[in-house]
């Protein structure tokens, strides 16, 4: 036995093991022993029935006594039924949509259900729990370890699917454990952390992980994982930015007076925090080394002000001459050492077309008063601003000739999507690159753009998802982050309401009020479109598609509606903006695709369906969306949930004015991988739980700091190159 053996050369498996494995994604003996238990049950939770007790998790153990498939009443959703007793009481178990269940018990079977214990009016229940068959005496308290059970205070449960169970993979692991395989392992973390930071070794973590003798193993064991885990990413992170700073870059000076000079030709005063953003990033265009921030700004905070001072700077900093150009005299002088003709230039990434069009509009009105050529690039076509015939707008040109124009610095300031990336595209002097929606584009991509030929680029990364900031430090590691955490005067809070069912036509009524204003609304729904009838009446989720019909047949059918969700193709998505931005759509009912960076000032109510479905900080991304313009500005959000914890959230929405408070309420309210619904970023379940701890974080961070600065090579610490160079499978963490 080998950590590289595939899993069936060690294991009888059968097609129903092997169809469980590819969709766990495990292949090798390394992976089975790096997928970890969800949770762990502990010992003192084994109950008799008698002594049961509402909102209690138990693991109970009894005979059945009876066990049938059953529908529930009214919703007719498909379940299995059972009954079981101890000798001290009996309970019913019920599994929702899980009908077959009841096949697999028989009339006396000895079993074993782990779950919490509902109070319905009938009495006692166990929903959906954890089911398995038992011997006569529970095996989990006399054999589970083969040790002293006194010793022994929970033990593993591991995520299933269907084809392998929990109790399988413990005795796979345990089997594993026992055969002196993890003699192969390798520690990729060096001793000095391990002692430093109090975690245990490789090969003890993996063993208390799998079989805890107590508690604290368990907790120690899962603190090593998730902080090697952040640790690693970390590392990567430190090591893209460690290797981008090596190479030269443009020097960017341009006199604070000139920038406040270009700023006063706004009709408003920047906030502090804009100030502020713009004095650093100014002070990194300075140097000599390239610049990698991240500015990171809630929804209407001004971004784009920044971008667009900083963009100032840029353009009017002439580019150096060619060295054999330079006279003796002039060298250390700075100015004589400029062309005095031309411009550095800037690239600007929006991730839609939809969103260059727009930056490309609000960067002519910026720049329109210096003569200067602003480009867009987008996979639709190409335009130019100013046109030669028509000077005060802009061109539709050639892809050819706006390349060629790039090329040779022409065009100071080009906006478009990922087309900008394309190999075709060449610029003279490439000084600054702005990525707008930083989230939508992975390092690979950024590092597309940003390695043009020579010199590399300054880089300024912007995002309006409010991400906690133990998750900023984590994911964008090798960006230094600015927060613009002011908003601009004169803008109107948005009011949120949490609408009860019977105030449904209120709202519309609300709604129809702004639509003869000639104003437009978005309805947000979780679904694409209806599943099947049994899910559809347990869930009562709305789709978009059902609903853009409902409201168009019966309660909006004087107004035009269209819909938008991310099953539709590139174009059609454009297309369908394109119309609500343009005023032909009067109500957009859509999935969450519209929550980032769409600009339709007119829009001025969102309904949102099914709200607690959505993360806060997702939910205070879509009504950013009406946060646009200096209209009062509604969100109404419609909620299918009674519990205590989903208000809870909901209401934290109505108060809340920051989105950076609020994800970090969101990360500890739903807690691993879930902040806007879906599991996020690439880090796993237990990562995630990590983020929460600041310091731990922080301590990952240091740590790979001061590992890149001594060694960037990596060349004293093999394991740890081993593993960032993924010779070696990287760690499931499910």
């Amino acid at each position: 036995m080998n950590l590289s053996s595939p899993i069936e050369k060690e294991f009888r498996v059968d097609k129903r093991h092997k169809a469980a494995f590819v969709r766990l994604g495990l292949t090798t003996l390394r992976d089975l022993l790096y997928y970890f238990p969800a949770r762990y049950h502990h010992i003192s939770n084994i109950k008799k029935i008698a002594h049961a007790r509402a909102g209690k998790e138990v693991i109970l153990y009894g005979r059945v006594v009876s066990a049938k498939m059953s529908k529930a009443y009214r919703k007719k959703i498909p379940l299995a039924e059972a009954i079981i007793e101890d000798g001290t009481g009996s309970i019913k178990a019920v599994w929702f949509h899980q009908a077959y269940i009841a096949k697999r018990m028989k009339k006396g079977d000895m079993v074993k259900l782990a779950g919490k214990v509902t109070e319905g009016s009938s009495g006692l229940y166990l929903a959906n729990p954890e089911f398995e068959h038992a011997k006569e005496l529970p095996m989990d308290i006399g054999t589970l370890f083969g040790k002293d059970t006194q010793e022994t205070l929970s033990y593993p449960v591991y995520p299933e699917s269907r084809g392998i169970t929990s109790r399988w993979l413990y005795h796979a692991m345990q089997r594993i454990l026992g055969s002196g395989v993890m003699e192969e392992l390798r520690d990729p973390l060096p001793k000095e952390i391990l002692k430093k930071y109090r975690l245990p070794t490789l090969r003890t973590a993996l063993v208390w992980v799998h079989a805890p003798r107590k508690e604290s193993d368990a907790l120690a064991a899962r603190k090593r994982f998730a902080f090697e885990e952040i640790f690693f990413i970390q590392l990567e992170r430190q090591r893209v930015r460690h290797a981008y700073r090596q190479n030269p870059t443009f020097v960017i000076d341009v006199e604070k007076k000139e920038i406040d000079s270009f700023l006063k030709r706004f009709p408003f005063k920047p906030t502090g925090a804009q100030e502020s953003a713009i004095t650093s990033i100014v002070s990194d265009l300075k140097k000599d080394t390239p610049m990698t921030r991240l500015l990171e700004g809630d929804v209407g905070s001004g971004k784009t002000l920044v971008a667009a001072a900083t963009t100032y700077a840029t353009i009017m900093t002439r580019p150096l001459k060619r060295p054999e150009t330079l006279g003796r005299s002039s060298q250390g002088d700075d100015s004589a050492q400029r062309q005095d003709f031309g411009n550095l230039q800037v690239a600007y990434m929006a991730p839609t077309e939809i969103l260059a069009n727009q930056h490309f509009e609000s960067f002519i009105e910026y720049f329109e008063h210096l003569s200067i050529n602003i480009g867009l690039l987008t996979g639709s076509g190409c335009k130019k601003f100013p046109s030669k015939v028509n000077p005060g707008k802009a061109t539709k040109i050639s892809r050819t000739q706006l390349l060629k124009w790039v090329e040779n610095g022409e065009i100071p300031i080009l906006i478009g999507t990922h087309a900008l990336i394309q190999k075709t595209v060449r610029f003279k002097y490439l000084a600054y690159v702005i990525i707008d929606e930083q989230h939508r584009f992975g390092i690979k991509q950024r590092m597309e753009l940003v390695q043009k030929d020579g010199k590399v680029p300054h880089l300024l990364s912007m995002t309006a998802t409010p991400i906690p900031r133990t998750l900023a430090l984590t994911i964008y590691g090798d960006l230094d982050l600015t927060l613009l955490d002011e908003m601009p005067a004169g803008r109107k809070e948005i009011i949120t309401e949490i609408v009860p069912v019977k105030k449904r036509e209120e709202v519309y009524e609300k709604v129809r009020k702004k639509l003869k204003n000639g104003q437009q609304a978005y309805v947000i729904c979780p679904r694409i479109e209806e599943p099947d009838p049994d899910k559809a009446s347990a869930l009562r989720v709305k789709s978009v598609k059902a609903e853009a019909e409902r409201l168009k047949e019966k309660v909006f059918p004087k107004y035009e509606i269209d819909v938008l969700h991310g099953k539709m193709k590139p174009k059609e998505k454009e297309d369908v903006m394109g119309e609500f931005a343009n005023r032909k759509t009067d109500i957009l009912v859509a999935t969450s695709v519209v929550e980032v960076g769409v600009n339709v000032p007119n829009a001025t109510t969102i309904v949102i369906e099914g709200a607690e479905r959505f993360g806060l900080a997702q939910l205070h991304q879509l009504r950013g969306r009406v946060l646009r313009s200096t209209h009062q500005a509604y969100c109404f959000l419609f909620a299918n949930t009674k519990t205590k914890q989903s208000l809870g959230r909901l209401k934290a929405l109505t108060t809340a004015k920051d989105g950076f408070k609020l994800s970090e309420l969101d990360l500890e309210l739903r807690g691993a991988g879930q902040l806007t619904g879906e599991k996020q970023w690439g880090i796993s379940d237990l990562g995630m739980e990590a983020i929460k701890n600041i310091k731990m974080v922080e301590a990952a961070r240091i740590e790979a700091i001061a590992m890149m600065e001594k060694d960037p090579g990596l060349k004293g610490h093999p394991a740890i190159k081993e593993r960032l160079s993924g010779t070696k499978a990287d760690i499931h963490l499910e």
